[in-house]
């Protein structure tokens, strides 16, 4: 809390002092110039700053206001952070403030008196310009509780709640924690194509691209727009190999759709993919340290960051065990900031698994059986009840994974091309979050492997020339993006960490 003698800087310096910290923080990002500054500080800014001698100007919406007797309350966002600003207005700067207004209003920033409910420091009004007026009787928004349901048929307003405001914040901040990482690997962020003739997964969950117009009287469609099928993509990964044969490291976090008709909380029909693929890696360990060690960086960004608790808490979903109590973000966190993740292979994993179905510590609906995939129960005890934090399982059944993976090497316990170097991390109470594999780097081996999945050869063929000229052993991971921000903000349904989601029958707006 700051004390009553607060210093105070001039307009002039309190700008400057923007620009400087501003310049800091490129700094410490290790980069050498820095744009000037254009808009006026946010009131998320202002807040954390000194208090300015002279008067400053902010925007926002208006989200409650309080008459008292000699004087009124005004709680204004301006989406920069939870944080409301208190603005102390007279009667007569009353009018045409109501939740969900748009407003500019210039005044003093001082230090509060701290009366009941109040906070450290408010805006004492000087001006009030009502930029945008809202009808307080039909406003959907107003300052209640808002069901789930409720704020999605209104989708296009949510983003002015408190929570949506949050989640979509901290998608931000972990955009740039990626970033950051990912510059620190020395990868290439690249932005492969959406339009695809390539089906990555051979799952036939896909969407099929037509044009809204018909062809020209006469004339015969000969495959549509581009002349042969085309689907909105499934994953991004084989053109991200593509592109690491020429740039090494690549990523990208790109949109993805599946024609997927499940109505869980899991399940979305647009999506968001981080992607990355290695060049010149031979080992699924390497592939497994860069994962851990991605998530590792922004766990400790949000543990680092002394308002990102506070913020979320109050809209992450209640626990398992119910009684009111909801995760703990803070605890979350730790748990995937923490060194060492454990890791086991896939018949290990089976192993455990059975071990505790025959010693009564626990039972499943879907019996664990070495070949069968692992079940979502099964998942969330291995990381929950047995690891109790994060796990890779590795090694999994060849026929349980896509065509493209390689082969492991024998071990004493399967045998040759029995499984694939491949793994999935798994995370408490949630189960899969990434999955990634080593790729097969041998034309002929590739060929094969595409025959035997039934896919059609001359579709995959440039796939298989990058083998050709210059292969070299890589591989690569996917990370559901909005499934890691669920996870991050103790949010149990996707469609709550999307702006804009859709989902089976659903693609309003």
């Amino acid at each position: 809390m700051l004390s009553r003698s607060a210093p105070r800087v001039r307009s002039r310096d309190f700008y400057s002092l923007f620009r400087s910290a501003c310049l800091q923080q490129i700094r410490l990002h290790g980069q050498s110039t820095a744009s000037p500054r254009i808009f006026p500080p946010t009131i998320n800014e202002l807040a954390a700053a000194p208090l300015p001698e002279d008067e400053v100007t902010v925007t926002g919406w208006v989200r409650t206001v309080r008459k008292l007797k000699n004087v009124a309350f005004a709680s204004v966002n301006d989406g920069s952070s939870g944080a409301n600003m208190q603005v102390v207005l007279k009667h007569d700067q009353l009018e045409g403030l109501t939740t969900g207004t748009s407003v500019q209003i210039t005044g003093r920033y001082e230090q509060s008196t701290k009366g009941k409910g109040q906070q450290d420091r408010e805006l004492k009004a000087s001006n009030v310009q009502v930029l945008g007026a809202s009808d307080g009787e039909t406003y959907p928004m107003q300052k209640k509780y808002h069901g789930a349901e409720h704020l999605r048929q209104n989708a296009h307003l949510r983003p002015r709640t408190s929570s949506t405001s949050a989640l979509l914040r901290l998608r931000s901040k972990t955009m740039s924690a990626l970033n950051n990482f990912f510059d620190t690997q020395s990868f290439t962020q690249t932005h492969p194509p959406i339009l695809t003739s390539s089906d990555c997964e051979g799952a036939g969950e896909v969407f099929s691209i037509s044009t809204s117009t018909s062809s020209p009287k006469g004339a015969k469609d000969k495959g549509g727009f581009f002349g042969h099928s085309t689907y909105l993509t499934v994953s991004t990964q084989l053109h991200l190999e593509a592109l690491a044969h020429g740039l090494g490291r690549v990523w990208c976090v790109c949109p993805a759709f599946r024609a997927e008709t499940s109505l869980t909380n899991r399940h979305l029909a647009e999506f968001w993919m981080l992607e990355a693929e290695v060049a010149f890696v031979r080992e699924q360990g390497e592939l497994m340290t860069l994962t851990e060690e991605m998530i590792r960086h922004v766990a400790k960004g949000l543990l680092e960051n002394p308002t990102a608790a506070a913020e979320l808490a109050p809209y992450a979903s209640p626990t398992a065990e119910g009684n009111d109590t909801k995760i703990d973000l803070p605890s979350r966190w730790r748990g995937l900031a923490r060194d060492n993740w454990t890791r086991m292979s896939y018949t290990t994993a089976v192993n455990h698994l059975q071990h505790a179905v025959s010693t009564n510590l626990t039972s499943f609906k879907f019996p664990p059986i070495w070949g069968h995939a692992l079940q979502s129960e099964h998942e969330k005890w291995l990381a929950g009840e047995f690891v109790k934090g994060p796990v890779f399982v590795h090694d999994y059944p060849a026929s349980l994974k896509p065509f493209y993976m390689l082969p492991s090497l024998p071990s004493n316990t399967v045998s040759e091309g029995a499984t694939v170097a491949c793994f999935d991390l798994l995370v408490p109470e949630m189960g899969e979050l990434v999955g990634g594999s080593l790729r097969q780097h041998d034309a002929a081996a590739l060929e094969s492997q595409i025959e035997k999945a039934g896919m059609k050869a001359e579709e995959m063929a440039w796939y298989v020339e990058l083998r050709k000229w210059g292969s070299v052993p890589h591989g690569g991971f996917g990370m559901g993006f909005d499934r890691f921000l669920a996870y991050l903000g103790g949010v149990e349904n996707l469609r709550e960490v999307v702006a804009f989601p859709r989902w089976a029958k659903h693609c309003k707006f």
